[in-house]
């Protein structure tokens, strides 16, 4: 039984992974940012513990980790920095303040968290860490600049912090889902949704338990000697 803390918790991949890990038998906290309806939905059917905080804020991230470490009865032993928005534009209609909220949110936020749990991982000489990026991030997408860099910034910062703390004994990997069944992809539209689905190998979308199924394995004791890796869950899109 592992501490856990997932952000972005209360729908779509997070809430599979909260659900996920809640039926392997861990304890779990998840962050959310403003859905309460639906966290407190996630929290009831998981018994997980939903703390509301914007990860883009470094200050609020200090206080639910705090908010986690309290209800989990210790300091957190894996993260999982899943909380992320996207913003479909053409690049010259991207104003200064969505390219911030984009980045605060997919890049420095997993960024805060990281550096937040850390003391606790080091003491305990142990720790996984685990980024849920996108195949956006390493193929890049049309009219998601933000998103796409944000995304690829999540690639660097796997590399760099799992070579600064295996001596540490933490592992940090990332997964990057393709189009995967969720509400933030349905905004997209049917038209565009049976596209993209033409133009996956497996002829169909991922869903947030493809996701999680991969999570599961990074958490795993089966993967302790797997670090800064990258594991695509995208049915051979980015092929």
């Amino acid at each position: 039984m592992k501490r856990i803390l997932i952000s972005g918790g209360s729908r779509g991949i997070g809430r599979g992974l909260v659900e996920a890990f809640g039926r392997n038998g861990d304890k779990v906290a998840f962050i959310y940012k403003n859905n309460h309806e639906a966290a407190e939905e996630v929290a009831k059917t998981t018994g997980a513990v939903a703390i509301c905080a914007d990860v883009s804020d470094p200050n609020q991230v200090r206080r639910a980790v705090k908010e986690a470490e309290q209800a989990l009865g210790g300091s957190v032993e894996m993260l999982i920095n899943n909380a992320g928005i996207s913003l479909i534009s053409v690049m010259q209609d991207v104003t200064d303040a969505q390219w911030r909220e984009i980045l605060d949110t997919n890049l420095s936020g997993a960024f805060y968290l990281s550096r937040e749990v850390l003391s606790g991982m080091i003491s305990a000489k142990k720790g996984r860490i685990i980024h849920i990026g996108s195949m956006w991030g390493k193929v890049g997408a049309s009219c998601e600049v933000a998103y796409s860099a944000a995304k690829a910034g999540l690639r660097g910062l796997t590399l760099s912090m799992a070579k600064e703390l295996a001596p540490s004994g933490i592992t940090v990997n990332c997964v990057e889902p393709g189009v995967i069944d969720t509400a933030m992809n349905a905004k997209l539209g049917k038209e565009t949704l049976a596209a993209l689905v033409d133009e996956t190998p497996v002829g169909r979308l991922g869903t947030p338990e493809d996701v999680s199924a991969a999570v599961l394995f990074l958490a795993s004791d089966a993967a302790s000697f797997i670090t800064g890796q990258f594991l695509t869950v995208d049915g051979g899109f980015a092929l």
